[in-house]
């Protein structure tokens, strides 16, 4: 509110605000502020007193020259003009008439459209201003004639502190633990905070106690948050599983412990990041068993699972297959570099790898000599491996034709969409080098399956790295669009030629309708189709 104070002390006022925000963010509270700030006895300026008679009779709504006017029950064009028709008056009291109306869109579009004349040439002792939740729906109009100032959230901790001081003032004693939890389930209202806190009062029997505050907003304690933790730091899936059967014998809300799990995740978060509250010492110990990049999934999927909530077959399987989706989901390597490195089998010996590693895929400019492998056997002999090494035709298939083998691999759905939309930018043996046009098809599970499926047509493990970006002509799909448009020249050049076709046009004077010539296909008896 820089901007209202400097306007206050400078004697530069707007003569319409439009103070927006959520619920209960001080909208009425700060109109009332700014007409005793205008009015008050000892001067216009950014701090009145507070003790003269008009800032007493403001706050205490009895100033003739104040007006609060709810747009919501009071939206017709008669309630505006006889409101208007007032405002040519000089103040009774006051140095100005302040006309707040509340809920502002709620007015109809006559009332609008009435007072625009007004607020294009107020009378200079007339001071509106609007509040609303939904600034959206004020005409374009009336926002251009005002000067509007946006009310934000306010903070929890910020919510948390003015409880304790109203608790304070009133004798009633609260623990810090209660406030806290009051300040975020007010979700930024103050008014929503006391609220709550009066509710709490009545629940804890003259007392605001965590145990009754939990027990009122239906949250879990912490400590029930950090076995959830713990159990995934050590892999303990069956831990996991007791712990949700427990919440669900305690009748816990399944989607707000889900939400508040995620907060958690973020406090572990911040706590690696050495940003931690002073009263969080207890996440120290996580923050560093977990990685940052396990913090990151765990967060999303605590958010996704509480949303799909509502479509599990009940709300205690789906928070179970949750919980047991976060030690499932584990960050990989990047992006379609390679399998995560907790699904990666262990390997026996350091022979294996290097063994897989002298068999590559012929690089497409540089294919490898026929005669090197007698050679090579014949110079280094080597046991006979346990499994048969991979067919020559199965390692040599691929001579840099992307498009042909994403037309030779059978494979559906969002795989087959990759390797048609794909285009290749570099293969070095087994490593491939792609880019895909959209990111949908750069995620690791549809990476995982296109890498699976050119593994099991070359038979060796390839690794395959995917970029997300603007492919060139080099796609399946351009190379198809190619093919259609020379098919369809083909059959217009065949037509121009056809006996039957010239006769039409010359005897009829007819002509080819544009558009309706299309090349005919042919199936063959393994159901491939040619022009």
């Amino acid at each position: 509110m820089r901007a209202l104070r400097h306007a206050l002390d400078t004697q530069r006022l707007h003569h319409a605000y439009l103070l927006t925000g959520t619920r209960g963010v001080g909208k009425t509270t700060l109109a009332r502020i700014l007409a005793r700030a205008v009015n008050c006895l000892e001067g216009v300026s950014s701090a009145p007193c507070g003790k003269c008679a008009a800032c007493q009779e403001i706050d205490a709504g009895r100033f003739v020259d104040y007006l609060e006017l709810d747009a919501a029950s009071n939206r017709g064009v008669e309630e505006m003009a006889q409101l208007l028709g007032d405002a040519v008056y000089a103040p009774t009291a006051g140095r100005y008439k302040v006309y707040v109306i509340d809920e502002v869109h709620m007015l109809s579009t006559h009332a609008f459209n009435a007072m625009l004349k007004t607020l294009e040439e107020p009378p200079p002792h007339v001071l509106f201003v609007l509040a609303t939740t939904d600034a959206h729906k004020v005409p374009a109009t009336v926002l251009s004639r005002c000067l509007q100032l946006n009310l934000r959230n306010l903070p929890a901790p910020l919510i948390a502190a003015h409880l304790a001081e109203v608790l304070a003032q009133e004798g009633v004693e609260g623990e810090p633990a209660a406030l806290a939890a009051l300040g975020r389930a007010a979700a930024g209202s103050m008014r929503d905070g006391l609220s709550l806190l009066e509710q709490a009062i009545a629940c804890g029997a003259g007392a605001v106690t965590a145990p009754a505050v939990q027990e009122m907003l239906g949250v879990v304690e912490r400590s029930e948050l950090l076995r959830i933790v713990a159990a995934l730091a050590a892999g303990d899936a069956a831990g996991l599983v007791t712990i949700a059967d427990e919440m669900a014998l305690a009748n816990a809300p399944f989607a707000r412990t889900l939400l508040d799990f995620a907060a958690l995740m973020q406090r572990v978060a911040l706590a690696q990041a050495g940003a931690a509250a002073d009263d969080e010492a207890d996440l120290a110990q996580y923050a560093t068993q977990l990685r940052p990049e396990d913090l990151q999934v765990y967060y999303q999927i605590a958010i996704h699972g509480a949303r799909d909530l509502a479509l599990a077959p009940d709300p205690q399987t789906g928070f179970t297959m949750t919980l047991l989706r976060l030690l499932a989901f584990a960050p990989g390597e990047a992006l379609g570099t390679g399998a995560p490195a907790q699904a990666r089998p262990p390997q026996r010996n350091e022979a294996a790898p290097q063994r897989a590693a002298s068999v590559p895929l012929p690089h497409a400019a540089t294919p490898a000599p026929k005669a090197a492998a007698p050679e090579a056997k014949a110079t280094t002999p080597e046991p006979k491996p346990a499994a048969p090494e991979p067919k020559p035709a199965e390692t040599s298939a691929f001579d840099g034709d992307w498009p042909a083998l994403a037309r030779a691999l059978p494979v559906r759905g969002l795989v087959e969409q990759f390797m048609q939309h794909s285009e290749l930018l570099e293969q070095d043996g087994v490593h491939f080098r792609v880019r895909v046009p959209v990111r949908l098809m750069g995620e690791r599970a549809t990476v995982d399956k296109v890498r699976d499926a050119l593994s099991a047509h070359f038979g060796l493990r390839v690794k395959l790295h995917v970029e997300v970006g603007e492919v060139g002509a080099a796609t399946a799909d351009a190379a198809a669009v190619r093919e259609a448009a020379e098919q369809l020249a083909q059959a217009h050049a065949a037509l121009d030629v056809d006996p039957v076709v010239r006769s039409l046009i010359d005897e009829f004077e007819g002509v080819v309708v544009p558009g309706s010539v299309r090349a005919l296909k042919s199936k063959h008896k393994d159901g491939d189709e040619d022009a």
